[in-house]
């Protein structure tokens, strides 16, 4: 059994994950929300279906690429590359982009790692765009 993640603007199904991937992804949604410093657009409807309103959400995901490309926190990048590949799915599927993979990114002053200097925009920002192509087969849509 699946739950569905819908487009709430066109009501096309972004993505029908089994029920406990469904419920991991939104539990991970809900709690990057405070990281985003954004409302993430993702509400549970309560009836194996999440309405995702396509300009919060990309808002949302492209909040947390800027974090994870301008950390220099090797835990916090590692944190956020479980989440992000299949967000990223998501809105490409919801006809969105998101503009922190194409933009310049600064070294961001939070969340820094004194210890080891994980710092590097362009090879993480190849990193997590190969791994969302790479999950976009395994989300299903129907």
């Amino acid at each position: 059994m699946g739950q569905y993640f819908d487009n709430a603007t066109t009501g096309e199904t972004l993505w029908n994950p089994a029920t406990r991937v469904a419920q991991l992804f939104y539990g991970m949604t809900e709690v990057l929300v405070p990281v985003a410093g954004r409302p993430c657009g993702v509400v549970d409807l309560r009836t194996d279906e999440y309405a995702v309103d396509p300009e919060p959400f990309t808002a949302f995901v492209d909040a947390l690429v800027t974090e994870y490309l301008a950390s220099n926190h090797a835990v916090l990048k590692a944190m956020l590359a479980g989440y992000l590949p299949a967000a990223l799915v998501m809105v490409k599927r919801s006809g969105n982009t998101v503009a922190a993979l194409t933009k310049q990114i600064e070294r961001s002053a939070q969340a820094i790692s004194l210890n080891t200097d994980a710092f590097d925009p362009d090879a993480d920002r190849h990193d997590l765009t190969h791994r969302a192509a790479a999950v976009a087969d395994s989300m299903p849509t129907g």
